[in-house]
């Protein structure tokens, strides 16, 4: 009798219904290409109107529902430092040069004007989920690129 019991149980945990929540790190819809292309010149256009001197560039990418956030910067090295690399003092600074600054990832859910947002955490080497500038989990592109952009550039 109580294995009878035990089993009917059981069984009535795996036939659940599953219930969709939303979660601003996870899930997202995949972005349009019109919405790529649109996202991609808004944040250009800030990163060169507040941000010109800041980074040499920026680079923005996309995969399924998430937009990634990069800048460039000029190495800032001590004058006569040498690499401990067999590499040239000029190659060196190449290299520092394409080494990419991870900013921030923003996830899409539809509307262009609404981006969760996560940052780059070098400890973790992973992105953290995180509230913008602004005080909230959600905002423009732009929005996103300020708050990690400050954060960085100082």
């Amino acid at each position: 009798m109580w294995i009878a019991t035990w089993r009917s149980v059981r069984l009535r945990q795996f036939r659940r219904i599953r219930t969709w929540v939303y979660s601003p790190p996870s899930g997202g819809k995949s972005i349009p290409l019109e919405f790529k292309a649109r996202t991609e010149r808004r944040i250009l256009a800030y990163a060169a109107k507040h941000y010109s001197g800041k980074f040499t560039r920026v680079d923005v990418r996309f995969h399924g529902a998430l937009c990634y956030i990069d800048a460039y910067t000029d190495p800032d090295l001590a004058p006569g430092s040498t690499p401990s690399t067999g590499e040239t003092r000029k190659e060196w600074i190449e290299r520092l040069r394409n080494v990419p600054l991870h900013l921030c990832r923003i996830r899409y859910f539809g509307n262009d004007d609404h981006w969760s947002f996560a940052w780059y955490t070098y400890a973790h080497e992973k992105y953290e989920p995180s509230f913008l500038i602004i005080g909230e989990d959600h905002g423009t592109a732009e929005e996103a690129f300020e708050t990690s952009a400050q954060f960085y550039s100082r």
